[in-house]
């Protein structure tokens, strides 16, 4: 048996055209193949070539791989059939490409003459910083110029997005706001039948159902790439048909057989996606040839006889023989379309290998986490008139409210998001029962009656749909605020954040951007209620994604000035921004003692003042003359210890100087030196979990790090789930809890 089997698929094919005999038709190019096909002769060969350039990439990779000059081989070999979708899609319809690719690449970039897709591939399987996509960071499928979002991931986690994206078509038409994308524009999303399985993928499956069921447009088309397998586990034969076939609110379609059939089935497919603004699943039946990737030792899990049955199937050998059979093509016409493409790769190829690649920690790291203060403070200073401001509110304006409840945090949160979505009409509201309800704990109410179903509006209850809408929409230029109704729900989605939001500008040198800010209720301390699942004292998850910007306010004037510079940096830099809402303070009064209102705030109105936003290294002092200890802290954290430092004010005379962090990621840790080096002693008080849930290790960490002189402790809640009732109190960080470290380190 060779060992080498992209030899002998290669041989096989040569061997055919060297030996085949031509048709006794020749059919004119404009001429359809078949009868009952409107596939004509001048595309079969188009999509001819556009598949054996893609073997040929597909080759060239695991040769670069073996010479070490290249570092990605799965391939597209065996699917190359999905050119016909690429050749059937406009190239105003967004696309999110499964891996396998390659073929829908080659034919979507006909539509664009001035895009090279051998050589840009190339670039990318050498990870070369030319690369037009990603600048050598990875191989991906993806260009600016033929709307194709370059995707990462092997588990169709950026199904959810695409219907993200479906559903904002509609949703501009309604607001006629410009999506830059035309009225009848359909999105695709392609994967394999292996993904198909994965809880994400089945999200975006239902989510599409779903809003189709409630009657609303939804343009998708999916597209299951069905091979058969996944790395080495087999799907069960007709398991994708059996599935989805029958599923309501998803027309199914079935591509199989000789190209003229594939051609007719997947066009049937986008014009019934386009013309009924209907979900629509095509079913594209394909082979995978060579393995999962050049490293997959095919035999351990396959026999001979398997395999050579794989190859007996290559999709370029069948159509091959379909051509000349049908007289579309000549045998030496088709030999020569193949030696001269695998000419020009290795051509390109030489040239790529010499291109440099990212070297430099920056350079890589750039397009990550873009960042310019001074573009963001200009964008939130770019407020609305006094006059629309009135028309909205009313005369009684939220800075000028007297009563208690218009003074909580709650309140000063959902004064804010009024402001919001009149300083940014392109800005959407959504989430489980933020709209009709106006949120768990009233924090959105009153915004849909103000602006409408289509700006504020109710999910379906999962998060990772709500993630994927939001995804989805930034995409087109809306400016998302999902809402996440308790931190720990977030975790059920929170790839939707680190696999696919926060890597998107990475991986596209900053082309695609998906702003948004997500606003999530978390954390715990309240009275014992709800257990773990609604108080959930964790960021650590957030704080590990690179590129994410994580705010957690304390009060409530901090919350409304926080929002206004987390939206401000979504929009100027395209950055993915999470606030977390420490529910226990929504609607707290009170500080020191009851009745006291010390923690009511007065509602800080958008100005052109820099004071009313607040962005990451913006922290809050208390008692900036104390210097016998520094306190650092965030949320209830912040309140617990401001009555600490109060009491032990007057009970020992301690002057303690108390700082709000405001912003976890990034940490301001110039700040925080600053304070420490003037106090000389220390003592980070961290609601979160003790091991890697919160913020005290990085901070200490970097004290020590920077050479502090200043004496370092912490107190942290107990690596415990929040238990129901009052036992919560016994693994939350109490107050009795930060008197004894402060004793213990002023001691």
């Amino acid at each position: 048996m060779s060992t080498n089997r992209v030899a002998v698929v290669e041989q096989r094919l040569d061997s055919y055209l060297s030996s085949a005999t031509s048709s006794a038709v020749r059919l004119r190019p404009e001429d359809v193949v078949s009868s009952g096909s409107s596939l004509t002769a001048r595309k079969a060969i188009e999509l001819f070539e556009d598949q054996v350039l893609s073997r040929a990439l597909d080759v060239e990779a695991r040769e670069l791989k073996r010479k070490g000059l290249g570092f990605y081989t799965i391939s597209s070999a065996g699917h190359e059939n999905n050119a016909v979708v690429g050749a059937l899609l406009r190239l105003e319809d967004p696309c999110f490409l499964h891996y396998r690719s390659g073929g829908f690449m080659m034919a979507r970039s006909r539509l664009a003459p001035d895009v090279t897709p051998n050589f840009d591939s190339l670039l990318s399987l050498v990870a070369s910083k030319d690369d037009p996509i990603s600048r050598g960071r990875h191989k991906v499928w993806g260009s600016r110029r033929l709307w194709v979002p370059p995707q990462t991931s092997t588990i169709a986690s950026h199904l959810p997005k695409a219907v993200g994206l479906a559903m904002a078509i509609a949703r501009g038409r309604r607001l006629t706001f410009d999506t830059g994308l035309p009225i009848d524009t359909i999105v695709m999303a392609s994967f394999g039948d292996a993904s198909a399985n994965h809880c994400t993928a089945l999200a975006g499956f239902n989510a599409a159902r779903f809003v189709n069921r409630r009657g609303r447009p939804l343009p998708i088309l999916f597209v299951c790439e069905d091979n058969g397998i996944g790395i080495s586990v087999e799907t069960p034969h007709g398991w994708i048909e059996e599935t989805y076939a029958n599923q309501g609110h998803l027309q199914y379609f079935r591509a199989d057989g000789e190209l003229p059939s594939v051609w007719e089935a997947c066009k049937a497919a986008v014009e019934f996606c386009r013309g009924t603004r209907r979900p629509t699943f095509l079913h594209l039946k394909t082979t995978r040839l060579w393995g999962h990737a050049g490293s997959d030792v095919e035999t351990t899990y396959h026999s001979l006889e398997q395999i050579e049955a794989l190859e007996a199937r290559d999709p370029i050998l069948r159509n091959a023989q379909f051509l000349i059979e049908s007289g579309a093509a000549e045998p030496q016409e088709l030999a020569d379309i193949v030696r001269e493409t695998r000419e020009r790769v290795a051509a390109a190829s030489v040239e790529a290998v010499r291109r440099p690649r990212l070297v430099q920690r920056a350079e890589i790291a750039a397009p990550l986490a873009p960042w310019n203060e001074a573009a963001v403070r200009a964008r939130a200073a770019r407020v609305v008139s006094p006059e629309v401001r009135r028309e909205c509110f009313g005369e009684a304006l939220p800075e000028h409210a007297k009563s208690v409840a218009k003074r909580t945090m709650a309140a000063q949160i959902n004064a804010a998001l009024h402001d919001v979505m009149l300083q940014y009409p392109e800005t959407l509201i959504f989430g489980e029962d933020t709209a009709k309800k106006g949120g768990v704990y009233g924090v959105t109410q009153g915004l849909q009656k103000r602006f409408g179903l289509a700006r504020v509006f109710d999910t379906l209850l999962d998060e990772t749909t709500i993630l994927g809408f939001a995804q989805g929409t930034a995409h087109v230029g809306f400016l998302p605020l999902p809402e996440i109704q308790y931190l720990a729900y977030l975790h059920n989605a929170l790839d939707q954040l680190r696999g696919e939001a926060c890597s998107l500008s990475y991986f596209s040198a900053g082309q695609f951007t998906n702003p948004m800010v997500v606003r999530v209720q978390g954390l715990a301390y309240q009275k014992g209620f709800g257990g773990h699942f609604h108080n959930d004292n964790s960021i650590g998850a957030l704080r590990d994604i690179p590129g994410l910007m994580l705010a957690v306010p304390s009060r409530g004037d901090d919350a409304a000035r926080i929002l206004r510079g987390a939206v401000a940096t979504a929009k100027e830099c395209g950055r993915v921004v999470c606030v977390v809402e420490p529910i226990a303070l929504f609607h707290e009064k009170d500080l020191h003692e009851d009745g006291d209102n010390g923690w009511l705030t007065d509602y800080p109105p958008p100005s052109r003042d820099p004071a009313s936003v607040l962005l990451p290294g913006d922290v809050g002092v208390y008692g900036p003359q104390n210097k016998d200890l520094l306190i650092v802290s965030y949320a209830n954290g912040l309140r617990l210890s401001l009555r600490v430092a109060r009491m032990l004010e007057r009970e020992k005379g301690l002057k303690i100087r108390v700082l709000d962090l405001r912003w976890l990621a990034p940490l301001p840790f110039d700040a925080v030196r600053k304070h420490a080096d003037e106090c000389g002693k220390v003592l980070v008080v961290d609601e979160c979990r003790a091991t890697g849930a919160g913020i005290a290790d990085a901070i200490i960490a970097n004290l020590a790090e920077q050479g502090t002189r200043a004496k370092l402790r912490s107190v942290r809640a107990a690596d415990c789930y929040v238990p129901l009732g009052s036992a919560a109190n016994a693994v939350l960080v109490s107050q009795d809890d930060i008197v004894a470290a402060v004793q213990e380190i002023v001691s």
